[in-house]
């Protein structure tokens, strides 16, 4: 990696102990997903003495990197601290290995569990079909909706299917057919395959 990268992390040695430290890791695992709060970042300012934004984003953004590659990247705790060149000060590589061997494994845990609540769509097809109630005399659309689960306890597909009446066919229909006008790369399978299934509405 740049010099420019790691050339942030002396501002770490400003902390006036290793809980203060460890203090900005799990503020910054906390906070993934939404970014640091105002009082977040006014507490890791003050712990490193800094007075503006300037100096606490870079190094901010170099440690968020640093605990992706040891949660996400296959990296055994006795290979952090290769993830580091030897221009980072040695006192600093062996505190963060310390810091993120101790959480590399609840952190992985917590990924492990962010996965298993979002499943991602695989695909997704429709077509029509009869309905399921006498009452109703017009076809109806089956959606069916593939979800892909790689989390450890429900690993594999899950199909999901339900059923949309005419007049909200339509409505979907219109809303796909303003995606397909952002993707012009696709507009001609995707004009074809939805005029083939709208023949049949």
């Amino acid at each position: 990696m740049e010099h420019s990268f790691w050339g942030h992390l002396p501002l770490l040695v400003r902390a006036n102990s290793k809980e203060s430290v460890e203090y900005i890791l799990e503020a910054l695992w906390r906070t993934r997903k939404t970014g640091l709060d105002t009082a977040d970042r006014h507490v890791i300012s003050e712990m490193l003495q800094l007075q503006n934004d300037s100096e606490l984003d870079p190094l901010l953004v170099c440690l968020r990197k640093l605990i992706r590659r040891c949660v996400y990247d296959n990296i055994s705790k006795d290979e952090i601290q290769k993830l580091f060149p030897d221009e980072v000060l040695p006192e600093l590589q062996r505190l963060l290995t310390l810091l993120l061997q101790k959480f590399q494994k609840e952190w992985r845990e917590d990924v492990f569990k962010d996965q298993d609540t979002v499943p991602c769509l695989k695909a997704m097809t429709w077509n029509m079909a009869k309905p399921d109630t006498a009452e109703a005399t017009e076809p109806v659309a089956v959606i069916n909706l593939k979800l892909q689960n790689d989390s450890r306890s429900h690993a594999g597909e899950l199909e999901v299917k339900f059923q949309l009446a005419k007049d909200t066919l339509e409505t979907m229909l219109k809303s796909m057919y303003s995606i397909r006008d952002q993707l012009p790369d696709l507009d001609g399978a995707f004009s074809r395959q939805v005029s083939q299934d709208t023949d049949t509405v």
